[in-house]
């Protein structure tokens, strides 16, 4: 567990320069370690222990030497060799014993991590994601939970083990001989100074690594995927893009070589250090055994135990930089586990039971929340504090609609008039700014997330699949279908004919985002997806605008279907798919400015009849 000079010094002072522990930090470290402590216990007690056996071998020898071949003792010789096997035998027994409560403790407290971190965010309102970078965030999921573990079973068990070592091994030199031991930590400064630059210089190739690293892995994320690789395809170069990767993949191999040969160089310099210190422990012992000051199994024992020393000199001396390095991937994971969960189970939330479908907007205001109170800067895209959800603008302004139960409400207007926000406030992805969103006359915000969302179905104008089978993308809504539910399900989203034509039917996989399937296709498999969630409340965002009229006509088909004895709100641009509904609400600036029927809208020339009369002459 002895942590290596190279990595002690791969560390960046510069990054924890100034700072201290912090007490609460420390105080959740100590609560997240508690299910672990005997474990701890455990692991921290067998590394004294086996920094104390590994001494053993060394006194057996030297008793060998001093007593046993002078008096020609062959069973006092056969005796100590069968002890120091056994010392061996039982260093290498603790070592796995080490192994085996690290990794008990680590893989332990990366799952309870995980699974906290994944549960938060999972939980967070949408604006969260609509503000983060995905790949920072898996980033804290991966690189910082390991982080952090290492932490524990790693930083700490290696500094406990360094700090035994040295202790243990100086007080055995001591014992044997002061002299020699004040002299093989003369030579440590000569060592340390130059080894000190190196380290510096290796933080800094670290640093380069990373960020080149970081560079090359995100150009081929974005090439890799399925959207990235047909932009390629269509207005790229092959050999531009294979060149520009060239380059960023050269750096990283440069300063790979970079950071081999200074590591090299350091461990040169460790080795030089102790061979300089063995010869002048040989030499200056020599002569004391020659004087009768020491005995000759004593040099042997001390040339033995000085090769110990320097690597745990090197780590401790970065001992709290290390610490404090590993901690601060205990900082970032809960930076992330405090941002605030705007939208949440209230205190005494009751479920929503026997939904009729009634949706009331009571005089609701709405302004999406500034970035610090549903993100963390750290996981932003640089420039996302000027994004629009930012702006202390208010979106939504005294909105009033009652949409009984069985009905259909189209919600219409120009772009940017606020009503993809007004449908989102039904499920909760925000809360109202003022008023109310009520559900059979309970707010919204008085329900659990759970039974609301479990009463309400949205379709989107692009529905996202999983890169999972078909049977695995309906199924995300009712676990429990049987297979005939998913045969049930896809003929009332005429969509049954398609699946069956697949390779492999209901397992075949989708793809990414489900690119294997056409727009009209995912359309239907969405819609099947809803009817076997069998939502009262149905919210339908612009699901055919980016359809042709192929496959417009037969989605319409299916949600007219869908739609019966459904409550449902309806947003769209094309005009045409909601002249049934029984109202139509216009939006315009974050307000409604005209309801009706379809008929009576025309009929009043405003602005529905603007927008109506626009598209038809197109």
């Amino acid at each position: 567990m002895r942590m290596s000079p190279h990595h002690a010094l791969g560390h960046d002072p510069s990054a924890v320069a100034g700072k201290s522990f912090d007490r609460q930090v420390l105080a959740r470290v100590r609560e997240l370690a508690r299910p672990y402590k005997w474990q701890i216990v455990g692991f921290l007690a067998t590394i004294v222990v086996d920094a104390l056996v590994a001494l053993v071998p060394v006194w057996l020898f030297k008793r060998i030497i001093e007593e046993g071949i002078p008096h020609k003792d062959k069973g006092l010789i056969t005796l100590l060799t069968v002890l120091a096997m056994s010392a061996a035998l039982a260093d290498a027994g603790l070592s796995l014993a080490q192994r085996w409560w690290s990794s008990r403790i680590g893989e332990g407290l990366i799952y309870d991590l995980r699974v906290l971190l994944f549960d938060h965010v999972q939980r967070m309102p949408i604006a969260f994601f609509t503000r983060t970078q995905t790949g920072s965030l898996i980033s804290r999921l991966n690189n910082d939970v390991v982080g952090a573990q290492q932490a524990l079973t790693g930083t700490l068990g290696q500094v406990v083990s360094n700090a035994i070592v040295l202790v243990s091994t100086l007080a055995a030199m001591a014992v044997l001989e002061w002299r020699l031991t004040l002299l093989s930590l003369l030579v440590l400064p000569v060592f340390i100074i130059p080894a000190k630059r190196v380290g510096r210089r290796l933080q800094d190739i670290t640093r380069q690594q990373m960020t080149l690293n970081a560079s090359m892995n995100t150009t081929m994320t974005e090439r890799f995927n399925v959207s990235g690789a047909q932009l390629v395809k269509l207005f790229g170069n092959h050999d531009r893009e294979r060149d520009s990767f060239g380059d960023r993949a050269a750096k990283v191999r440069d300063t790979g070589i970079k950071s081999a040969m200074y590591g090299r160089m350091f461990f040169m310099a460790l080795g030089l250090v102790a061979a300089v210190a063995t010869a002048a422990i040989y030499g200056i012992g020599a002569r004391l055994v020659i004087s009768g000051s020491i005995k000759i199994g004593t040099l042997v024992a001390l040339a033995a135990y000085v090769t110990r020393i320097y690597a745990p000199l090197t780590s401790l001396t970065n001992a709290r930089v290390d610490l404090m390095t590993a901690f601060v991937s205990f900082d970032r994971v809960f930076e992330v586990l405090d941002a605030p969960r705007l939208v949440d189970d209230r205190l005494g939330a009751i479920d929503l039971t026997d939904v009729t479908g009634r949706v009331t907007f009571d005089g609701v205001t709405f302004r999406y929340p500034a970035g610090d109170q549903v993100s963390v800067a750290s996981l932003e895209a640089q420039g996302a504090s000027g994004s629009f959800e930012a702006r202390n603008v208010d979106v939504l302004h005294n909105v009033s609609l009652d949409v009984a139960p069985g009905s259909m409400v189209a919600v219409v207007g120009p772009s940017g008039a606020g009503k993809s926000t007004l449908a989102s406030l039904v499920p909760r992805l925000y809360d109202v700014t003022e008023g109310a969103v009520r559900i059979d006359g309970h707010d919204v915000r008085d329900v659990t997330m759970a039974s609301l969302r479990g009463a309400i179905g949205v379709v989107a104008q692009d529905p996202h699949l999983f890169h999972e089978s078909v049977a695995a993308n309906l199924r995300y809504a009712r676990p429990d279908a049987s297979l005939e539910d998913l045969r049930a399900a896809c003929a009332a989203a005429q969509i049954l004919e398609v699946v069956m034509s697949l390779p492999e039917g209901f397992d075949t996989i989708v793809g990414e985002r489900g690119y294997r399937l056409s727009g009209g296709e995912k359309q239907r498999l969405a819609i099947a997806r809803m009817i076997l969630k069998n939502p009262a409340i149905v919210i339908l965002d612009e699901a055919t605008s980016h359809l042709d009229a192929e496959n417009e006509s037969l989605v319409q088909d299916a949600l007219a279907k869908m739609l019966v004895g459904r409550t449902s709100i309806v947003i769209a641009h094309r005009l045409s798919t909601v002249r049934a509904a029984d109202e139509i609400v216009v939006l315009d600036g974050g307000q409604i400015v005209e309801r009706g029927t379809h008929d009576s809208l025309v009929e009043a020339s405003g602005l529905y009849a603007d927008l109506y009369q626009t598209l038809t002459s197109n």
